[in-house]
């Protein structure tokens, strides 16, 4: 069952959050998180305030507005902030000083890692599907179009088509990987969060973008179905995570851009 996507409210035991290894450096927007919320148990912002723009903050604290998104659906999901569409980010509530943040995966890591491993799951796929599961592709892209169309923002029958090329690999490793991140999608709050809003946004899979890994599956052809899985994946990124809300789609395509680039330079080796 999907964890719910409200905020955390007034009281909640953050303890219980997912927190890195001991000896686990924390990552850069987590370092912004606990920053902010250092500013709000010191004082700098009051109840009712409007949080700076995300603009302003990247600019203030030296880092890519990526970054200060994730840090502050950090705070969105730990109740302190409220995010409104169209005005901005409000303090609904006041960090204690004993509060630690607590971190989960972050969107931006979670289709980081849906690029490396779902990636290859569809390069492997394309030497093992059979004619029966390819069919059953196309038959789950009408499900996604349809689904499309409805208001409940149901994603079934996506989650369905990834999952079935990651069993298409005949790899029982990959299709548990492939299927933990697609558990991730809803049990990481700030994941579930910004998945809801991307629902309310209207932001929905795109068919095309399918059709065109199922186009290389059919082929059997791997490093295109490697390709046009990450392609996909990359439009996730620039959509799902950086324009919801007047995100700066510039600095989302450069850090996509660079974990294409990575991913393009693990395949070759």
């Amino acid at each position: 069952m999907a964890r719910s996507t409200e905020p955390m409210k007034s009281g909640t035991d953050t303890a219980s959050l997912i927190r890195p290894a001991p000896n686990q450096p924390l990552r850069l927007y987590q370092k912004i998180a606990k920053q902010l919320i250092e500013d709000l148990q010191a004082g700098r912002y009051a109840v009712g305030d409007r949080m700076p723009a995300e603009r302003d903050l990247a600019k203030q604290l030296g880092v890519s507005r990526p970054v200060v998104r994730e840090a502050m659906l950090a705070l969105e999901v730990l109740g302190l902030i409220e995010v409104r569409i169209g005005s901005g980010a409000y303090v609904v509530r006041l960090s204690g000083r004993e509060e630690e943040p607590g971190f989960n995966v972050s969107p931006f890591e979670l289709v980081e890692a849906r690029m490396m491993f779902e990636g290859e799951a569809a390069a492997l796929a394309a030497l093992h599907i059979t004619d029966s599961e390819l069919a059953e592709l196309e038959h789950l892209i009408q499900a996604i179009e349809d689904e499309n169309q409805l208001a409940s923002g149901k994603e079934e029958a996506d989650g369905a088509f990834h999952l079935l090329i990651a069993r298409a690999t005949r790899n029982a490793a990959m299709l548990r990987t492939v299927e933990d991140l697609w558990r991730l999608r809803s049990s990481s709050p700030e994941c579930a969060l910004l998945l809801e809003k991307a629902r309310r946004a209207n932001v929905r899979p795109v068919v095309k973008e399918h059709t065109a890994i199922l186009d290389a599956l059919k082929a059997r052809n791997g490093e295109a179905a490697r390709a046009a899985m990450r392609q996909h994946l990359g439009a996730v990124a620039d959509h799902l995570l950086f324009q919801i809300e007047d995100q700066a789609v510039s600095d989302a395509r450069d850090q996509v851009a660079q974990t294409r680039e990575r991913m393009n330079l693990s395949a070759s080796t």
